[in-house]
């Protein structure tokens, strides 16, 4: 990649990257952090950038080993995801009080499953579902092979789903 801007290709990445980061840490305050850290990082290696075949995949990547640099450090999850800010976009249609309701449960017990989720399945679902990237640059940002990605995630969604149905049965 030629003439890489901070302005123009890194910054725009800091929404990717606190995503991803928040995924990790749990906690806003510690994902915000890490972005700060990894926008730092890769200001430090600016000189280096135009060797870097995909930035955007260096910065994911950077930021993903802060964030689990730190929440190893910090020894214990205190807050999920349900205590961040929701980016979830309102239906088309207006559904009842009832069914928002319903669907907010839903959201929520999903989220509390993905944070139940080991670290790595977490990243690699965040990576591929909410951030779209390939497996090749999962595995890259990771430092494992496309074979783990795929594994990853394959069990972290059959864990989600298995326990999405059995905790519905039960309450069905």
């Amino acid at each position: 990649m030629s003439n890489i801007s901070f302005q123009n290709d890194i910054l725009p990445l800091k929404n990717k990257l606190y995503r991803l980061a928040l995924r990790i840490t749990l906690n806003p305050a510690e994902a915000e952090d890490v972005v700060q850290e990894t926008m730092i990082k890769v200001w430090n290696r600016r000189d280096s950038w135009q060797q870097i075949d995909n930035i955007e995949t260096f910065c994911l990547t950077i930021c993903h080993n802060l964030a689990v640099d730190k929440t190893r450090r910090a020894g214990s999850q205190t807050l999920t995801l349900d205590e961040a800010p929701s980016s979830l976009h309102l239906l088309p249609f207006a559904p009842s009080p009832e069914e928002q309701t319903m669907q907010r449960d839903r959201i929520r017990l999903v989220r509390r499953l993905i944070d139940s989720l080991p670290e790595k399945q977490r990243s690699c679902m965040q990576l591929r579902d909410i951030e779209e990237k390939s497996y090749r640059d999962i595995a890259t940002i990771l430092g494992i092979s496309e074979e783990q990605v795929k594994i990853n995630i394959f069990r972290a969604r059959q864990t989600i789903r298995e326990r999405f149905r059995k905790i519905e049965t039960e309450e069905n």
